[in-house]
Protein backbone atom coordinates (compact mmCIF):
# COMPACT_ATOMS: atom_id res chain seq x y z
CA UNK A 1 0.00 0.00 0.00
CA UNK A 2 1.18 3.48 -0.79
CA UNK A 3 0.82 4.90 2.72
CA UNK A 4 2.67 1.92 4.21
CA UNK A 5 5.54 2.39 1.69
CA UNK A 6 5.80 5.98 2.58
CA UNK A 7 5.93 5.16 6.46
CA UNK A 8 8.43 2.60 5.95
CA UNK A 9 10.65 5.68 4.41
CA UNK A 10 10.10 7.56 7.07
CA UNK A 11 10.82 4.74 9.18
CA UNK A 12 14.22 4.40 7.76
CA UNK A 13 14.68 7.72 7.94
CA UNK A 14 14.17 7.91 11.19
CA UNK A 15 16.30 4.82 12.23
CA UNK A 16 19.07 6.65 10.18
CA UNK A 17 18.74 10.45 11.37
CA UNK A 18 18.69 8.75 15.47
CA UNK A 19 21.79 6.88 15.03
CA UNK A 20 23.73 7.12 17.86
CA UNK A 21 20.81 8.16 20.14
CA UNK A 22 22.42 6.34 23.09
CA UNK A 23 24.76 9.52 23.96
CA UNK A 24 22.99 11.76 26.41
CA UNK A 25 20.93 14.79 24.87
CA UNK A 26 22.06 18.39 25.05
CA UNK A 27 18.76 20.64 25.71
CA UNK A 28 18.67 23.67 23.89
CA UNK A 29 20.32 24.91 20.65
CA UNK A 30 19.16 26.84 16.99
CA UNK A 31 18.05 24.40 14.56
CA UNK A 32 19.06 25.82 11.14
CA UNK A 33 16.53 24.54 8.19
CA UNK A 34 17.71 26.18 4.71
CA UNK A 35 14.55 26.13 3.02
CA UNK A 36 13.83 27.35 -0.36
CA UNK A 37 11.90 30.10 0.11
CA UNK A 38 10.08 31.84 2.93
CA UNK A 39 6.13 32.32 3.75
CA UNK A 40 3.68 35.44 2.17
CA UNK A 41 1.76 35.07 4.97
CA UNK A 42 1.10 33.80 8.53
CA UNK A 43 -2.18 34.63 8.78
CA UNK A 44 -3.03 30.10 8.98
CA UNK A 45 -6.48 30.91 7.32
CA UNK A 46 -4.27 31.79 4.35
CA UNK A 47 -1.88 29.42 4.39
CA UNK A 48 -1.86 27.43 0.90
CA UNK A 49 1.54 26.14 0.46
CA UNK A 50 4.04 23.92 2.37
CA UNK A 51 6.43 26.14 2.94
CA UNK A 52 3.43 28.51 5.20
CA UNK A 53 2.25 25.34 6.63
CA UNK A 54 5.35 24.17 8.26
CA UNK A 55 5.59 27.14 9.98
CA UNK A 56 2.13 27.63 11.05
CA UNK A 57 1.44 24.33 12.35
CA UNK A 58 4.36 25.08 14.93
CA UNK A 59 2.96 28.33 16.14
CA UNK A 60 -1.03 27.28 16.50
CA UNK A 61 -2.85 24.31 16.99
CA UNK A 62 -6.45 23.07 15.81
CA UNK A 63 -9.28 21.35 17.85
CA UNK A 64 -8.59 18.59 15.36
CA UNK A 65 -5.35 17.75 13.43
CA UNK A 66 -3.54 15.47 11.40
CA UNK A 67 -2.32 12.20 13.38
CA UNK A 68 0.77 10.37 11.54
CA UNK A 69 -1.25 8.33 9.33
CA UNK A 70 -3.72 11.44 8.07
CA UNK A 71 -6.88 10.71 10.15
CA UNK A 72 -8.25 13.14 12.20
CA UNK A 73 -7.24 13.46 15.89
CA UNK A 74 -8.17 15.29 18.73
CA UNK A 75 -5.44 18.01 20.15
CA UNK A 76 -6.84 21.03 21.55
CA UNK A 77 -10.24 19.11 22.10
CA UNK A 78 -10.15 16.17 24.01
CA UNK A 79 -12.60 14.73 21.84
CA UNK A 80 -15.36 14.89 19.45
CA UNK A 81 -18.76 13.06 18.91
CA UNK A 82 -21.34 13.61 16.03
CA UNK A 83 -25.03 12.60 15.93
CA UNK A 84 -26.50 9.73 14.14
CA UNK A 85 -27.60 11.63 10.67
CA UNK A 86 -23.90 13.63 10.95
CA UNK A 87 -25.55 17.08 11.60
CA UNK A 88 -24.03 17.96 14.89
CA UNK A 89 -20.69 17.75 16.11
CA UNK A 90 -19.59 18.53 19.70
CA UNK A 91 -16.24 19.51 20.51
CA UNK A 92 -15.64 19.03 24.01
CA UNK A 93 -11.97 21.24 24.79
CA UNK A 94 -9.21 20.52 27.06
CA UNK A 95 -8.71 22.39 29.77
CA UNK A 96 -5.92 25.17 30.57
CA UNK A 97 -4.45 25.48 27.33
CA UNK A 98 -2.87 28.71 27.38
CA UNK A 99 -2.09 30.74 24.32
CA UNK A 100 1.13 32.59 24.00
CA UNK A 101 -0.35 36.02 25.21
CA UNK A 102 -1.04 33.89 28.92
CA UNK A 103 -4.83 33.91 27.59
CA UNK A 104 -6.88 30.26 28.32
CA UNK A 105 -8.37 28.33 25.45
CA UNK A 106 -11.81 28.21 25.42
CA UNK A 107 -14.87 27.69 23.51
CA UNK A 108 -15.29 31.11 22.47
CA UNK A 109 -12.10 31.51 20.80
CA UNK A 110 -12.70 28.46 19.21
CA UNK A 111 -16.14 30.12 17.74
CA UNK A 112 -14.22 32.98 17.02
CA UNK A 113 -11.71 31.25 15.23
CA UNK A 114 -14.57 29.49 13.41
CA UNK A 115 -16.66 32.34 12.18
CA UNK A 116 -12.98 34.50 11.05
CA UNK A 117 -12.40 31.61 9.24
CA UNK A 118 -15.83 31.74 7.28
CA UNK A 119 -15.31 35.52 6.40
CA UNK A 120 -11.17 35.43 5.12
CA UNK A 121 -10.28 31.77 4.23
CA UNK A 122 -10.61 31.08 -0.06
CA UNK A 123 -11.39 27.73 1.65
CA UNK A 124 -14.74 29.11 3.28
CA UNK A 125 -16.76 26.63 1.61
CA UNK A 126 -15.50 24.19 4.04
CA UNK A 127 -18.19 25.92 6.34
CA UNK A 128 -21.42 27.13 4.09
CA UNK A 129 -23.09 23.87 5.35
CA UNK A 130 -23.29 25.27 9.21
CA UNK A 131 -26.47 26.50 10.47
CA UNK A 132 -25.01 28.08 13.74
CA UNK A 133 -22.65 27.30 17.05
CA UNK A 134 -23.74 26.63 20.47
CA UNK A 135 -21.48 27.02 23.54
CA UNK A 136 -23.23 25.00 25.88
CA UNK A 137 -20.06 25.93 28.42
CA UNK A 138 -16.67 27.35 28.04
CA UNK A 139 -15.17 23.54 27.18
CA UNK A 140 -17.65 22.69 25.04
CA UNK A 141 -18.48 23.87 21.46
CA UNK A 142 -21.23 22.43 19.40
CA UNK A 143 -21.57 22.53 15.41
CA UNK A 144 -25.02 22.59 13.71
CA UNK A 145 -25.05 21.60 10.17
CA UNK A 146 -27.57 22.17 7.98
CA UNK A 147 -27.32 19.09 6.08
CA UNK A 148 -25.83 15.35 6.80
CA UNK A 149 -22.12 15.63 6.54
CA UNK A 150 -20.69 12.14 6.59
CA UNK A 151 -16.59 14.55 6.19
CA UNK A 152 -16.69 16.97 8.26
CA UNK A 153 -14.17 16.00 10.73
CA UNK A 154 -11.90 15.18 8.46
CA UNK A 155 -12.51 18.34 6.53
CA UNK A 156 -11.35 20.15 9.52
CA UNK A 157 -8.06 18.83 9.11
CA UNK A 158 -7.01 20.05 5.98
CA UNK A 159 -3.44 20.97 5.56
CA UNK A 160 -4.01 23.85 3.16
CA UNK A 161 -5.72 26.87 5.05
CA UNK A 162 -5.77 25.12 7.82
CA UNK A 163 -8.56 25.20 10.24
CA UNK A 164 -6.23 26.35 13.87
CA UNK A 165 -7.33 28.27 16.68
CA UNK A 166 -6.87 32.12 17.51
CA UNK A 167 -7.54 34.20 20.31
CA UNK A 168 -11.15 35.50 20.22
CA UNK A 169 -9.81 38.81 20.11
CA UNK A 170 -8.29 38.12 16.51
CA UNK A 171 -11.74 37.59 15.15
CA UNK A 172 -12.29 41.04 13.16
CA UNK A 173 -8.75 41.22 12.21
CA UNK A 174 -8.62 41.08 8.03
CA UNK A 175 -7.00 38.75 5.88
CA UNK A 176 -2.99 38.28 6.55
CA UNK A 177 -3.06 40.89 9.38
CA UNK A 178 -3.76 38.59 12.31
CA UNK A 179 -1.01 38.75 14.98
CA UNK A 180 1.04 35.36 14.75
CA UNK A 181 -0.35 34.38 18.70
CA UNK A 182 -1.43 30.53 18.82
CA UNK A 183 -1.42 27.99 21.14
CA UNK A 184 1.96 26.25 19.62
CA UNK A 185 5.11 24.67 21.16
CA UNK A 186 6.65 27.60 19.18
CA UNK A 187 5.95 30.96 19.37
CA UNK A 188 6.39 33.47 16.44
CA UNK A 189 10.15 35.08 16.83
CA UNK A 190 11.46 37.44 13.63
CA UNK A 191 10.93 37.43 9.76
CA UNK A 192 13.22 39.20 7.60
CA UNK A 193 11.65 38.42 4.20
CA UNK A 194 13.79 37.50 1.74
CA UNK A 195 16.50 36.33 4.26
CA UNK A 196 14.72 34.55 7.52
CA UNK A 197 12.24 33.81 9.75
CA UNK A 198 12.48 32.04 13.49
CA UNK A 199 9.96 30.65 15.86
CA UNK A 200 11.08 29.93 19.53
CA UNK A 201 10.50 27.85 22.01
CA UNK A 202 7.22 28.64 24.20
CA UNK A 203 8.57 27.92 27.58
CA UNK A 204 4.52 28.02 28.62
CA UNK A 205 3.52 25.40 26.56
CA UNK A 206 0.78 23.13 27.80
CA UNK A 207 1.47 19.69 26.18
CA UNK A 208 -1.34 16.93 25.93
CA UNK A 209 0.30 14.59 28.68
CA UNK A 210 -2.82 12.12 27.20
CA UNK A 211 -0.46 11.40 24.01
CA UNK A 212 2.57 10.22 23.93
CA UNK A 213 5.45 10.86 21.44
CA UNK A 214 5.08 12.51 17.64
CA UNK A 215 2.00 12.16 15.80
CA UNK A 216 1.89 13.94 12.80
CA UNK A 217 0.45 17.49 14.23
CA UNK A 218 -1.00 15.67 17.52
CA UNK A 219 0.74 13.51 20.24
CA UNK A 220 2.97 14.85 23.07
CA UNK A 221 5.31 17.81 22.10
CA UNK A 222 7.95 18.36 24.38
CA UNK A 223 10.57 21.55 22.54
CA UNK A 224 14.22 20.71 23.49
CA UNK A 225 15.49 23.43 21.58
CA UNK A 226 15.50 27.26 21.90
CA UNK A 227 14.83 27.99 18.48
CA UNK A 228 14.36 26.97 14.72
CA UNK A 229 15.94 29.44 12.16
CA UNK A 230 14.12 28.98 8.84
CA UNK A 231 16.81 30.27 5.75
CA UNK A 232 15.43 31.26 2.44
CA UNK A 233 17.63 29.34 0.30
CA UNK A 234 16.51 29.41 -3.32
CA UNK A 235 19.56 27.02 -4.96
CA UNK A 236 19.61 23.49 -3.97
CA UNK A 237 23.41 23.33 -4.61
CA UNK A 238 23.55 26.23 -2.24
CA UNK A 239 21.72 24.62 0.27
CA UNK A 240 23.29 21.71 0.53
CA UNK A 241 26.67 23.54 0.32
CA UNK A 242 25.50 25.25 3.75
CA UNK A 243 25.07 22.15 5.31
CA UNK A 244 28.31 20.97 4.50
CA UNK A 245 29.84 23.87 5.79
CA UNK A 246 27.94 23.52 9.33
CA UNK A 247 25.77 26.70 8.29
CA UNK A 248 22.76 24.54 7.86
CA UNK A 249 21.55 21.56 10.19
CA UNK A 250 18.89 20.73 7.23
CA UNK A 251 18.69 20.97 3.65
CA UNK A 252 14.89 20.98 2.05
CA UNK A 253 14.36 19.43 -1.54
CA UNK A 254 17.37 17.89 -2.33
CA UNK A 255 17.68 17.15 -6.05
CA UNK A 256 18.58 13.33 -6.08
CA UNK A 257 22.22 13.96 -8.22
CA UNK A 258 23.09 16.07 -5.15
CA UNK A 259 21.61 13.63 -3.10
CA UNK A 260 24.22 10.95 -4.00
CA UNK A 261 26.82 13.17 -2.94
CA UNK A 262 26.04 12.65 0.58
CA UNK A 263 26.09 8.82 0.32
CA UNK A 264 28.64 7.16 2.69
CA UNK A 265 29.23 10.32 4.20
CA UNK A 266 29.52 10.28 8.26
CA UNK A 267 27.68 13.28 9.64
CA UNK A 268 24.95 13.37 6.72
CA UNK A 269 22.17 11.50 5.56
CA UNK A 270 19.89 11.91 2.66
CA UNK A 271 16.55 10.63 2.43
CA UNK A 272 13.49 9.89 0.56
CA UNK A 273 10.00 10.21 1.70
CA UNK A 274 7.89 8.61 -0.93
CA UNK A 275 4.61 9.27 -1.63
CA UNK A 276 6.23 12.95 -0.96
CA UNK A 277 3.57 15.12 -3.25
CA UNK A 278 1.96 14.47 -6.65
CA UNK A 279 2.94 16.95 -9.85
CA UNK A 280 -0.38 18.23 -11.15
CA UNK A 281 -1.12 21.16 -13.91
CA UNK A 282 -4.04 23.63 -13.32
CA UNK A 283 -5.94 25.51 -16.01
CA UNK A 284 -7.51 28.43 -15.31
CA UNK A 285 -11.09 28.18 -16.16
CA UNK A 286 -12.12 31.86 -15.87
CA UNK A 287 -9.59 33.48 -17.99
CA UNK A 288 -9.99 33.34 -21.80
CA UNK A 289 -8.85 31.66 -23.81
CA UNK A 290 -8.51 28.41 -21.51
CA UNK A 291 -12.23 29.46 -20.38
CA UNK A 292 -12.93 27.19 -23.11
CA UNK A 293 -12.77 23.67 -22.60
CA UNK A 294 -11.99 22.86 -25.80
CA UNK A 295 -8.58 24.47 -25.64
CA UNK A 296 -8.36 23.30 -22.38
CA UNK A 297 -8.84 19.43 -23.59
CA UNK A 298 -6.49 20.36 -26.48
CA UNK A 299 -3.65 21.57 -23.88
CA UNK A 300 -4.08 18.14 -22.16
CA UNK A 301 -4.08 15.85 -25.01
CA UNK A 302 -0.38 16.96 -25.59
CA UNK A 303 0.90 16.16 -22.63
CA UNK A 304 3.21 13.45 -22.29
CA UNK A 305 3.99 12.09 -18.54
CA UNK A 306 7.38 10.64 -19.59
CA UNK A 307 9.00 14.11 -20.95
CA UNK A 308 8.12 15.94 -18.34
CA UNK A 309 8.96 13.42 -15.62
CA UNK A 310 12.75 13.11 -16.98
CA UNK A 311 12.75 17.21 -17.70
CA UNK A 312 11.84 17.50 -13.77
CA UNK A 313 14.26 15.24 -12.50
CA UNK A 314 12.36 13.90 -9.58
CA UNK A 315 11.76 10.50 -7.64
CA UNK A 316 8.74 10.29 -9.71
CA UNK A 317 5.84 7.18 -10.77
CA UNK A 318 3.61 7.42 -13.26
CA UNK A 319 0.09 7.26 -11.83
CA UNK A 320 -2.90 8.59 -13.68
CA UNK A 321 -5.37 9.83 -10.61
CA UNK A 322 -5.14 12.86 -8.38
CA UNK A 323 -5.53 10.10 -5.51
CA UNK A 324 -3.53 7.45 -4.32
CA UNK A 325 -4.26 3.69 -5.40
CA UNK A 326 -5.10 2.90 -1.45
CA UNK A 327 -7.42 5.65 -0.60
CA UNK A 328 -11.07 4.00 -0.29
CA UNK A 329 -12.16 6.69 -3.00
CA UNK A 330 -9.54 4.89 -6.04
CA UNK A 331 -11.04 4.34 -9.31
CA UNK A 332 -8.37 4.27 -12.00
CA UNK A 333 -10.95 4.00 -14.45
CA UNK A 334 -11.91 7.23 -13.81
CA UNK A 335 -8.67 8.96 -14.71
CA UNK A 336 -6.52 6.19 -17.12
CA UNK A 337 -8.32 7.44 -20.32
CA UNK A 338 -7.33 11.50 -20.10
CA UNK A 339 -3.82 10.50 -18.28
CA UNK A 340 -0.34 11.07 -20.66
CA UNK A 341 -2.19 11.76 -24.34
CA UNK A 342 0.71 12.80 -26.14
CA UNK A 343 -1.52 13.46 -29.19
CA UNK A 344 -0.55 16.34 -31.15
CA UNK A 345 -2.48 15.64 -34.06
CA UNK A 346 -6.10 15.62 -31.43
CA UNK A 347 -5.00 18.99 -30.22
CA UNK A 348 -4.88 20.29 -33.50
CA UNK A 349 -8.83 18.94 -34.13
CA UNK A 350 -9.75 20.65 -30.32
CA UNK A 351 -8.08 23.61 -31.63
CA UNK A 352 -9.98 23.69 -34.78
CA UNK A 353 -13.48 22.88 -32.77
CA UNK A 354 -12.32 25.70 -30.48
CA UNK A 355 -12.31 27.90 -33.72
CA UNK A 356 -8.61 28.93 -31.93
CA UNK A 357 -7.08 32.36 -33.43
CA UNK A 358 -3.75 32.20 -31.77
CA UNK A 359 -4.58 33.84 -28.71
CA UNK A 360 -1.89 34.29 -26.28
CA UNK A 361 -1.73 31.36 -23.59
CA UNK A 362 -0.11 32.29 -20.49
CA UNK A 363 2.01 30.01 -18.44
CA UNK A 364 3.43 30.67 -15.42
CA UNK A 365 6.02 29.25 -13.72
CA UNK A 366 8.52 30.39 -10.82
CA UNK A 367 12.49 29.84 -11.00
CA UNK A 368 12.41 28.86 -6.97
CA UNK A 369 11.57 24.91 -8.11
CA UNK A 370 13.58 24.37 -11.23
CA UNK A 371 11.54 20.64 -11.69
CA UNK A 372 8.14 23.06 -11.57
CA UNK A 373 9.53 25.29 -14.61
CA UNK A 374 11.22 22.54 -16.40
CA UNK A 375 8.03 20.80 -16.33
CA UNK A 376 6.33 23.08 -17.57
CA UNK A 377 8.52 24.22 -19.94
CA UNK A 378 8.46 20.50 -21.77
CA UNK A 379 4.38 21.39 -21.79
CA UNK A 380 4.99 24.69 -23.56
CA UNK A 381 7.11 23.51 -26.71
CA UNK A 382 4.45 20.59 -27.02
CA UNK A 383 1.35 23.28 -27.16
CA UNK A 384 3.63 24.93 -29.27
CA UNK A 385 3.74 22.17 -31.67
CA UNK A 386 0.00 21.61 -31.62
CA UNK A 387 -0.11 25.50 -32.69
CA UNK A 388 -0.39 27.37 -29.81
CA UNK A 389 0.88 30.82 -28.76
CA UNK A 390 2.26 30.14 -25.19
CA UNK A 391 3.43 33.64 -23.54
CA UNK A 392 5.87 31.84 -20.56
CA UNK A 393 6.51 33.37 -18.06
CA UNK A 394 9.12 32.58 -14.51
CA UNK A 395 8.29 34.82 -11.50
CA UNK A 396 9.08 33.98 -7.88
CA UNK A 397 7.48 31.12 -6.05
CA UNK A 398 5.44 33.52 -3.67
CA UNK A 399 4.13 35.44 -6.97
CA UNK A 400 3.28 32.20 -8.84
CA UNK A 401 1.26 30.55 -5.67
CA UNK A 402 -0.44 33.93 -4.69
CA UNK A 403 -1.29 34.06 -8.15
CA UNK A 404 -3.24 30.39 -8.28
CA UNK A 405 -4.41 30.50 -4.57
CA UNK A 406 -6.44 33.72 -5.11
CA UNK A 407 -7.66 32.44 -8.49
CA UNK A 408 -5.95 35.61 -10.47
CA UNK A 409 -6.81 35.84 -14.31
CA UNK A 410 -3.13 36.90 -14.83
CA UNK A 411 -2.18 33.22 -16.06
CA UNK A 412 -3.90 30.14 -18.05
CA UNK A 413 -1.87 27.64 -17.41
CA UNK A 414 0.60 26.65 -13.96
CA UNK A 415 1.47 23.61 -11.61
CA UNK A 416 2.12 22.96 -8.25
CA UNK A 417 2.54 19.98 -5.79
CA UNK A 418 0.54 18.75 -3.26
CA UNK A 419 1.43 16.12 -0.64
CA UNK A 420 -1.54 15.41 1.86
CA UNK A 421 -4.23 16.26 -0.52
CA UNK A 422 -4.12 12.98 -2.16
CA UNK A 423 -3.64 10.88 1.28
CA UNK A 424 -6.67 13.04 2.52
CA UNK A 425 -9.18 11.86 -0.13
CA UNK A 426 -11.69 14.33 -2.06
CA UNK A 427 -12.38 16.47 0.70
CA UNK A 428 -9.48 18.73 0.33
CA UNK A 429 -9.22 18.58 -3.29
CA UNK A 430 -12.32 20.22 -3.52
CA UNK A 431 -11.21 24.08 -2.26
CA UNK A 432 -8.18 23.87 -4.06
CA UNK A 433 -9.70 22.85 -7.35
CA UNK A 434 -12.03 25.63 -7.09
CA UNK A 435 -9.88 28.37 -6.15
CA UNK A 436 -7.27 27.93 -8.70
CA UNK A 437 -9.19 27.27 -11.78
CA UNK A 438 -12.01 29.23 -10.67
CA UNK A 439 -14.85 26.60 -11.94
CA UNK A 440 -17.93 28.23 -11.72
CA UNK A 441 -21.35 26.82 -12.80
CA UNK A 442 -20.75 23.15 -13.48
CA UNK A 443 -23.41 21.59 -12.13
CA UNK A 444 -21.86 18.34 -12.26
CA UNK A 445 -18.88 19.18 -10.41
CA UNK A 446 -21.34 20.60 -8.00
CA UNK A 447 -23.68 18.15 -7.30
CA UNK A 448 -20.67 15.31 -7.08
CA UNK A 449 -19.13 17.07 -4.53
CA UNK A 450 -22.56 17.42 -2.94
CA UNK A 451 -23.11 13.81 -3.09
CA UNK A 452 -19.70 13.06 -2.00
CA UNK A 453 -20.55 14.77 1.66
CA UNK A 454 -23.83 13.90 2.36
CA UNK A 455 -23.87 10.49 1.35
CA UNK A 456 -23.38 8.40 4.25
CA UNK A 457 -21.84 4.60 2.62
CA UNK A 458 -18.56 4.83 1.41
CA UNK A 459 -19.65 3.26 -1.71
CA UNK A 460 -22.01 6.05 -2.41
CA UNK A 461 -18.90 8.77 -2.14
CA UNK A 462 -16.63 6.66 -4.59
CA UNK A 463 -19.41 6.80 -6.86
CA UNK A 464 -19.79 10.34 -6.50
CA UNK A 465 -15.68 11.17 -6.97
CA UNK A 466 -15.75 9.06 -9.79
CA UNK A 467 -18.16 11.35 -11.39
CA UNK A 468 -16.02 14.62 -10.02
CA UNK A 469 -12.87 12.94 -11.21
CA UNK A 470 -13.86 12.46 -14.95
CA UNK A 471 -15.10 15.90 -14.76
CA UNK A 472 -12.19 17.47 -13.89
CA UNK A 473 -9.79 15.30 -16.14
CA UNK A 474 -12.08 15.24 -19.25
CA UNK A 475 -13.04 18.85 -19.11
CA UNK A 476 -9.17 19.39 -18.01
CA UNK A 477 -9.16 21.85 -14.93
CA UNK A 478 -6.23 19.54 -14.43
CA UNK A 479 -3.94 17.77 -15.45
CA UNK A 480 -2.23 15.03 -13.26
CA UNK A 481 2.07 14.42 -13.74
CA UNK A 482 2.99 11.95 -11.46
CA UNK A 483 3.71 10.88 -8.06
CA UNK A 484 6.99 11.37 -6.26
CA UNK A 485 9.40 11.45 -2.86
CA UNK A 486 10.69 14.57 -1.36
CA UNK A 487 14.20 14.18 -0.74
CA UNK A 488 15.99 15.84 2.36
CA UNK A 489 19.65 16.18 3.71
CA UNK A 490 20.08 16.14 7.64
CA UNK A 491 23.22 16.54 10.19
CA UNK A 492 23.32 13.63 12.47
CA UNK A 493 23.67 15.76 15.20
CA UNK A 494 19.46 16.46 14.70
CA UNK A 495 17.84 13.65 17.37
CA UNK A 496 14.27 13.08 16.72
CA UNK A 497 13.59 14.62 13.60
CA UNK A 498 10.64 12.02 11.97
CA UNK A 499 10.31 13.27 8.35
CA UNK A 500 6.93 13.32 7.13
CA UNK A 501 4.98 15.20 4.63
CA UNK A 502 5.62 18.03 6.73
CA UNK A 503 8.07 18.67 9.14
CA UNK A 504 7.96 18.81 12.60
CA UNK A 505 10.59 19.94 15.69
CA UNK A 506 8.75 19.20 18.79
CA UNK A 507 10.28 16.23 20.15
CA UNK A 508 13.78 17.09 18.39
CA UNK A 509 17.20 17.25 19.92
CA UNK A 510 20.15 19.34 18.42
CA UNK A 511 23.37 17.68 19.98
Amino acid sequence: MVRQIAHACIGAALALVVSGAGAQPRHGGTIVYANTAGPSTLDPFLSGNTIEIEVVNQIYEGMLVLDEHYHPKPMLARAVEANADATAFTFTLRHGVKFQNGKEFTAADAIASLQRYGKVSPNTVLLANVASYETPDPYTVVVHLKQTNAVFKDMLVTPIYPVLMLPAEQADKPAREVDFIGTGPFRFGEWVRDSHLTINRNSDYVADETQSGTDGYAGRKIVDVDAVRYNFVPEANARVAAMRAGEADIAGIVPPELAKTLAGQDNFVAQTVFPGCMSVIFLQSANPPTDNPLIREAIAAVTNADDIIDAAGLVAKKQSSILYADSPYYDSKSSSSYYSQNNIAHAKELLAQAGYKGEKIVVLTNGTYPAMRDSLLVLSEAMKAAGMNVDFQVVDFITNGNAMQRGLKTWNVSTSWFCSQPLLGPQQWRPIIYNYTQVTGNAVLDAAFQNFTTKVRVEDRKAAWGEAERELLGKAYVVKISDFGWMYGYNRRIKGLQPWYSLRFWNVTAQ
